[in-house]
């Protein structure tokens, strides 16, 4: 049976297959009872890994024989297809390598559209980094410390996602369009704003540990008992394990490595912080708008939790998306409570039409539907009503300043005429 073609194919199917025929011909409560004791002792993770090619993959996509068509669309360049994540059958870790291998020159040409597209420039963080310590960074449009009017801060969720990406899984399944930020770039672009585009997840180095490290054994405490004691000790079940799928396994071994925070920006909530105190904070701009999905709406609370007068005085509006926020675990101020009430809106997933209201049992800002229930889309759905919010807002504090400048200019008027009058 080993010979055979199916074997050859699924080693893991085979095992089975091997020792399952090894209880066959007894009765039936003992070879349940044999079935059973046997499934216990196999890992089927394990032995997944027969036999896995190495972890070594194409470096661009034209290496991977992939490229984004003219709808922002990744497909193959010979066979035209979308992705395929099962290249391999039962492989599942080697796909998933390879996904990942996948979506790091999918980021990498994210950030090439932000340059050459959008005309966005790196700002190294922290800004006083030394020449040796691990760095991260954010992209600022031309303008985005300098324009007087309005400024888009872009705030992404938790996980894999970089700078300019609301989805890895919508870019490569789906399209450009869907899965980053540039649509949002452009139409601010368009319409007035500067822009800043935040990286919270790029929050340490990852380098490799050394040989030294690796190698070297772990220290116990000396200990005068009987080796023969010791082994007595060990888990019988758990080494039988072992050696039942040690015999087929054939992994492939990772490195190891270890990770160096990045100072001041170690986690997405001092990132946005951070961010906020050496940019946003000292930016030309009046009126600061915001859009953050997911995680990255518990981070803007968080920052709220902390610079809640800074953030009153100078945004205007937060369009957030699917926010993993929670009023009452952040522990945020009633005044911050009411500020979202009128400030904040959440388009969030929901089989509803976009833009129906939603009731909410906290007391958190409105809530809308996004006309999804797929919780990575939600940015993109309600993408034309956020840009609606953001105008209305604009507009009415816009007509409001007017006012507030014709009232001036008549109390001064009024004021004159008065000391005229006297005179």
């Amino acid at each position: 049976m080993l010979s055979s073609p199916l074997c050859a194919d699924k080693p893991a199917v085979c095992i089975l297959l091997i020792a399952m025929a090894q209880v066959a011909g007894q009765e039936d409560g003992e070879k349940t009872t044999a079935l059973k004791d046997l499934l216990s002792r196999i890992d089927l993770d394990e032995l997944m890994k027969k036999d896995e090619p190495p972890f070594t993959f194409p470096k661009t996509l034209e290496e991977f024989e992939y490229a984004f068509n003219d709808y922002g669309q990744l497909r193959h360049t010979k066979t035209g297809d979308a992705f395929i994540f099962n290249a391999r059958e039962d492989l599942h870790r080697w796909n998933q390598k390879r996904y990942e291998a996948l979506g790091e020159i999918v980021t990498q040409h994210v950030y090439e559209l932000l340059e050459k597209k959008c005309n966005m420039t790196k700002a190294i963080l922290p800004v006083d980094a030394a020449v040796d310590e691990p760095t991260s960074f954010i992209y600022l449009s031309p303008d985005a410390l300098s324009n007087p009017s309005k400024l888009l801060v872009l705030i992404q969720g938790s996980g894999v996602v970089r700078a300019g990406q609301w989805a890895r899984r919508l870019i490569i399944n789906q399209d450009l369009d869907s899965g980053t930020q540039i649509p949002f770039i452009t139409r601010a672009m368009e319409e007035g704003y500067s822009v800043i585009i935040l990286n919270p997840n790029e929050n340490y180095l990852e380098v490799e540990k050394s040989s030294k490290s690796s190698t070297q054994p772990p220290t116990t405490e000396p200990s005068d008992e009987p080796a023969e004691k010791k082994e007595r000790k060990d888990d019988k079940e758990g080494k039988k394990r072992r050696e039942f799928y040690e015999k087929y396994r054939n992994p492939q071994k990772e490195t190891e490595t270890e990770r160096i925070p990045i100072r001041e920006n170690g986690s997405s909530e001092e990132h946005v912080l951070y961010v906020w105190d050496h940019f946003v904070a000292k930016a030309a701009a009046k009126h600061v708008f915001i859009v953050a999905h997911s995680y990255g709406g518990l981070s803007f609370v968080e920052l709220m939790n902390l610079r809640e007068a800074e953030v009153r005085n100078k945004v205007c509006a937060v369009a957030l998306t699917d926010s993993a926020h929670n009023m009452w675990l952040q522990e945020t101020s009633k005044s911050t409570q009411e500020w979202m009430q009128q400030h904040c809106c959440n388009w969030v997933s929901s089989p509803e039409p976009l833009d129906t209201p939603l009731d909410s049992m906290l007391p958190d800002c409105p809530r809308v539907s996004a006309g999804t229930e797929r919780h990575e889309l939600t940015s993109w759905m309600s993408f034309n009503s956020i840009f609606k919010f953001f105008s209305e807002v604009a507009e009415a504090k816009e007509d409001e300043e007017a006012e507030e400048t014709s009232n001036t200019v008549t109390t001064r008027s009024s004021s004159l005429k008065g000391k005229h009058q006297d005179l």
